[in-house]
């Protein structure tokens, strides 16, 4: 391959369209947290940069031949809206009379949804290790300590690990469709308690007159999103203090994206009371977020889990990816499944001493994961079954 030549681009918009998407979907897949139209309704909202701790830095790589591809990146101020905490690593560099931030950030803000995240026009090794050689570059031309990809693919992973990179892995809990034809269908697969538990809870979380509605496509409407966006201020003020997307961000998807996305609305006595935010993939549909202004026992579990379960056997897709974190799922079917990031550090020393660390954290992830499978709701792991 020739000489590669690196444009850093401080907004997407200023990239064509037509080539991001050509790259995003070289492997054949739609992942909507990496279309232009999503990243750029970041971008238009001022969900990212300016004070924000997300200021955008894309590449667009080009070599004699023409455009090899395109990577999402980030100059990160914080390690806030990222989901792979290296709060610990950014205060024992500093402590060490070392400067953490700025860093960069290979990643989809704010979305811990596995996806790739160097971009080839084709689908060919060779031009992802030109993208990852490409991006290491900018690392240490613009001088940061470090730079982070985020939810990689497993197999991106790997290739970052060959090319000397730190691999990490964490995990989390996703259901996987196995042809089913109806949720009754998915809890005949569950062992008789779990059943009767799940069974319970969908009764218990509508008792109170609790109407749940789907909400896709040419329906969404403004009127949805006020109501989805109390709920999301709410949820976000109370977990993490500052919720990052704006009111203008629903807008920007309910005007480009409402075909990729579903609401799950729920409401009682005419108004809404409660919902979730999901984008629809492929053969996944990833839940985003969710709130409420009114607390009724087990409409989280009924709205973030078992209808967005029930969504999916209706449109045939494969998987459900239902956020970060939550060891609750697992009894409600979801599995636990590795995430995969890689990390490139610029000092030898400091490097030395995070491999160490994901040495050790590596081993704690992998037996945790082996726990989970072990405390599995299926009929397959039940000895009494």
């Amino acid at each position: 391959m020739t000489e590669l030549r690196v444009k850093m681009v401080e907004s997407i918009a200023d990239i064509d369209a037509t080539t991001w998407n050509t790259c995003a979907t070289s492997d054949g897949r739609f992942n909507p947290f990496l279309s232009h139209t999503f990243l750029q309704a970041l971008e238009t909202s001022g969900s990212v940069g300016g004070r924000t701790g997300w200021r955008p830095l894309h590449l667009l790589v080009e070599d004699d031949a023409g455009l090899v591809g395109v990577v999402p990146m980030y100059v990160k101020g914080n390690s806030q809206g990222e989901y792979v905490f290296d709060h610990g690593w950014a205060d024992a560099w500093e402590r060490a009379g070392g400067r953490y931030y700025p860093k960069l950030q290979a990643a989809v803000p704010f979305t811990p949804a596995t996806g790739r995240r160097v971009l080839p026009v084709r689908d060919e090794p060779d031009l992802e290790t030109a993208l990852f050689s490409a991006c290491q570059r900018v690392a240490e031309e613009t001088g940061v300590s470090s730079l982070h990809m985020t939810f990689l693919t497993e197999a991106q992973w790997q290739h970052a690990g060959s090319l000397g990179w730190l691999q990490r892995i964490d995990q989390q809990f996703h259901w996987h469709n196995r042809d089913y034809a109806s949720f009754e269908e998915f809890l005949g697969q569950l062992t008789s308690k779990r059943r009767k538990d799940l069974r319970r809870e969908r009764r218990d979380a509508l008792a109170d007159g609790i109407e749940v509605e789907w909400v896709t496509g040419s329906d969404l409407t403004e009127a949805h999103w006020d109501a989805f966006f109390t709920f999301y201020m709410d949820t976000g003020s109370r977990k993490w203090g500052r919720p990052y997307l704006t009111r203008q961000f629903f807008s920007e998807i309910n005007r480009a994206f409402a075909e990729h996305t579903l609401l799950i609305l729920c409401r009682r006595r005419g108004n809404y009371i409660a919902g979730a935010l999901n984008f629809i993939g492929d053969d996944t549909l990833y839940g985003r977020n969710w709130g409420c202004t009114e607390y009724h026992p087990f409409l989280h579990f009924e709205t973030c889990y078992y209808q967005a379960i029930d969504f999916a056997i209706s449109r045939g897709l494969r998987h459900v990816e239902a956020g970060a974190q939550g060891q609750h799922k697992i009894a409600r079917g979801y599995e636990a499944t590795p995430t995969y990031s890689a990390h490139w550090i610029a000092d030898a020393s400091f490097r030395d001493a995070v491999a160490r660390f994901l040495k050790e954290e590596t081993s704690y992830v992998r037996q945790d994961i082996r726990w989970v499978e072990s405390h599995s709701p299926f009929k397959a792991t039940d000895p009494e079954q």
